[in-house]
C-alpha cells in the first residue's frame, strides 16, 4: 500500500512521459519528517546521472518546525537509489534520445520513501494546445452522455 505525499502535476503537462521508474532517496530525519507532513515540492525538480549515479536537484523540502540545529538545507542535491543497470540503462537513453529524468511524485511504501521517476520528453506548445483541446472535448462528451441518461 502506497500513500502518496505530492504529486508534480505540471510534468505531465510540459512531458511525453515514455516510461516510469521508481528510486528510494538518500534523507536526513528531519528531512523524512517533513516530507510525511507533506511538506515538499516537486515541480521545478529534475534528476541528472553523474559518475554513474543519479542526484536529485530543485525539489524543496521545507525544513521541519521541531528541528532544531539539525535541520536540512531545502534545496541540497539529493541521491537517489537505483540499481546500476537500471543507471545505465536510463543513461543510455537520456544521452542518445534527448530524454530528460522528471520526478513524478513521491509517495511511502511500507514506511520508506519512494520517488518516481519519469523518462520525459519535452512537449511543443501545439502539443500542450492540443491536449488541452482534448481533455475539453472528451468533457463535453461525458456531460452530454450524462444529460442523456437523465431523460
Amino acid at each position: 500500500m502506497e500513500k502518496v505525499i505530492s504529486t508534480n502535476r505540471k510534468a505531465r503537462h510540459d512531458y511525453h512521459i515514455e516510461e516510469t521508474y521508481e528510486a528510494g532517496i538518500v534523507l536526513t530525519g528531519t528531512e523524512v519528517k517533513s516530507i510525511r507532513n507533506a511538506r515538499v515540492n516537486l515541480k521545478d525538480s529534475y534528476a541528472r546521472i553523474e559518475n554513474g549515479e543519479i542526484f536529485l536537484y530543485n525539489m524543496h523540502i521545507s525544513p521541519y518546525e521541531q528541528g532544531n540545529r539539525f535541520n536540512h538545507d531545502p534545496l541540497r542535491v539529493r541521491k537517489l537509489l537505483m540499481h546500476k543497470i537500471e543507471i545505465s540503462r536510463l543513461f543510455g537513453k537520456i544521452k542518445e534520445k534527448g530524454y530528460s529524468l522528471i520526478p513524478l511524485k513521491i509517495y511511502l511504501t511500507r514506511g520508506r520513501v519512494k520517488l518516481e521517476l519519469g523518462l520525459a520528453k519535452g512537449k511543443k506548445l501545439y502539443d500542450k494546445r492540443r491536449d488541452i483541446a482534448e481533455r475539453d472535448s472528451n468533457r463535453e462528451m461525458e456531460r452530454a452522455f450524462r444529460d442523456k441518461q437523465r431523460v
